[in-house]
């Protein structure tokens, strides 16, 4: 009868392999139980500070511009008269503040372009970290431009925090999708989401005349971003770096080992760890994929169409042409011009309860249902909106704005940044997210400056165009994205196998080639010794 292993060896793990950690640790067995992972302290304030300080930016930039408009335009009039003697035309003045509203979104490109090479060389939380600097310069920018009579100063400030929003609106759900554990990636996903919709809201609340709606404040309220900036720098440090990063791609088992358990409770590392050798052994490569190699990678074709098709189709679902006129809508409505205000903080109370709605169903229901029926509500009440302008039932229009926001708020705000991440293994995850946030950023400024003259054009029949779009990348979803609730990356990847034309062995086989020593070693980077698992008597 053999023997017992020493107290120096671990208890067998799986397979009847008992495995030496390198550094001689006893491994506790409680890390190695067995059952579903339940959502941490750790993990949920790395999601809420994580999203508190960058997504909750993007939609706080979003919406600040828009309650500040006539002193901002009246300070650049102001200071052209004071250079030029001479004050600007409407068109003018019109030009000026249309570039400070839509410099954004060309930084938010400009910046979703430098995703992939920023994650890869500083990690998740490294990117987070470093970018938090763009936003106090374009806080600073944005809270002195009057002191120094710049109007360039605000558009510099402004294409700045949309460098910042760009990569950050990409860097926070890869972040959060690869520290999370299966059965919980989807809520997580789905904070980021709840803060940008959080964003909007702080901004239309702040914006009223009673608090920072005031001629005085404009600059101060332009330059708030700070704010919860500083608490994300002071804290987001002390978190873990992505467990799947520093395995996968930085080949430290150690620091693997010691992030999985401050985001873990009581839960099998050991299969996780697993989990993730299983992918780098089915990647064909060990190196990160650039976008060119994404493209040509026809490994990944239908994962690369489906991103394509999902990022374009959340901002074409004509979400921005809504927000952009919602005004317009309740003033048609009746609604008196005063109250209008805060009517449009009640459409910023919706969002932030609709995305609370999809955080909190998305793992009973799953990402498949929340897309489908996102895309398709939002389709029906853009073809209430067009009906109802034909008739003139503007109370009916007021009823299809809110139902527009809130079926967007639900599903198709966050799910897209969400299985960007569940689609793409560790190699083509940061290519991918460059590709989904460049169109993302592109649609954005495309639709901006389309819909004034397709509205021009077309009339009530142009809300007909986004109920078009919905249709179309609701039918899309329904037939050929699968659900991918509660699977792994490699499941995942296994599911389109088929439609690519790829068998998954292929690619694991070389991956195995490639990667001898994952074949040698355990989940804890230990030398695997091969001898029964013989209990004492």
């Amino acid at each position: 009868m053999a023997s017992q292993p020493s107290a120096e060896e671990t208890l067998s793990v799986r397979h009847g392999f008992r495995c030496v950690p390198e550094n001689g640790v006893k491994v506790e067995e409680d890390l190695l139980a067995v059952g579903e992972q339940s959502l941490t302290k750790s993990l949920l304030a790395v999601a809420f500070l994580a999203s508190f300080g960058s997504s909750m930016l993007y939609g706080y930039n979003l919406a600040v511009v828009n309650s500040p408009a006539e002193y901002i335009k009246a300070f650049y009039n102001q200071t052209m008269v004071a250079r030029n003697r001479t004050g600007l035309d409407d068109k003018t003045l019109t030009l000026f503040y249309s570039v400070t509203v839509s410099v954004f979104a060309i930084g938010g490109m400009v910046g979703s372009l430098t995703v992939g090479i920023l994650v890869t060389r500083f990690g998740r939380k490294g990117t987070l970290v470093r970018i938090t600097c763009l936003v106090f310069i374009a806080g600073a920018f944005m809270g002195f431009s009057r002191t120094f009579g710049s109007p360039e100063m605000i558009i510099v400030g402004r294409f700045i925090t949309g460098v910042h929003s760009g990569i950050s609106l990409s860097v926070v759900p890869m972040y959060l999708g690869e520290i999370a554990p299966k059965n919980l990636r989807g809520f997580l996903g789905l904070v980021p989401s709840i803060f940008i919709c959080l964003g909007v809201f702080i901004a239309q609340i702040l914006g009223l005349h009673e608090l920072l709606g005031k001629e005085e404040h404009w600059p101060l309220f332009l330059s708030l971003v700070v704010i919860p900036t500083m608490f994300q720098l002071m804290l987001l440090p002390w978190f873990p770096e992505s467990p799947r990063y520093l395995l996968l791609e930085k080949r430290n088992v150690h620091a693997t080992i010691t992030a999985l358990k401050w985001y873990r409770s009581k839960v099998n590392i050991q299969a996780e760890i697993e989990e993730m050798q299983e992918e780098q052994r089915s990647m064909s490569s060990v190196q990160t994929v650039s976008v060119i190699g994404l493209l040509k990678d026809r490994s990944v074709r239908w994962q690369v169409i489906t991103i394509v098709v999902v990022n374009i189709g959340m901002q074409l679902s004509g979400i921005d042409a809504i927000w952009f006129y919602t005004n317009t809508i309740f003033e048609n409505a009746g609604i008196p011009v005063p109250q209008i205000q805060y009517t449009t903080v009640g459409t910023g109370a919706i969002e932030v309860i609709a995305g609370c709605v999809g955080c909190f169903t998305i793992e009973r229901l799953g990402r498949r249902p929340l897309m489908i029926g996102g895309f398709t509500f939002m389709g029906i009440c853009c073809a209430g909106i067009t009906l109802s302008l034909m008739f003139q039932s503007h109370y009916i229009s007021v009823a299809c704005v809110v139902g527009i926001i809130a079926g967007f708020c639900i599903g198709p705000a966050g799910v897209p940044f969400l299985i960007t991440a569940e689609l793409f293994k560790q190699s083509h995850r940061p290519a991918a997210y460059t590709v989904a946030g460049c169109l993302n950023w592109l649609s954005n400024f495309t639709i901006g400056f389309v819909f004034p003259f397709l509205q021009m054009s077309a009339g009530a029949y142009c809300y007909l165009v986004f109920f078009g779009v919905c249709t179309a990348v609701a039918a899309y979803v329904f037939f050929i994205v699968p659900e991918t609730k509660n699977k792994t990356f490699v499941e995942i990847s296994q599911m389109f196998a088929a439609r690519n034309g790829m068998l998954e062995e292929e690619s694991s086989e070389l991956g195995v080639a490639n990667n001898p020593q994952l074949a040698k070693t355990n989940g804890y980077g230990a030398v695997v010794l091969e001898y029964d698992v013989i209990e004492k008597k």
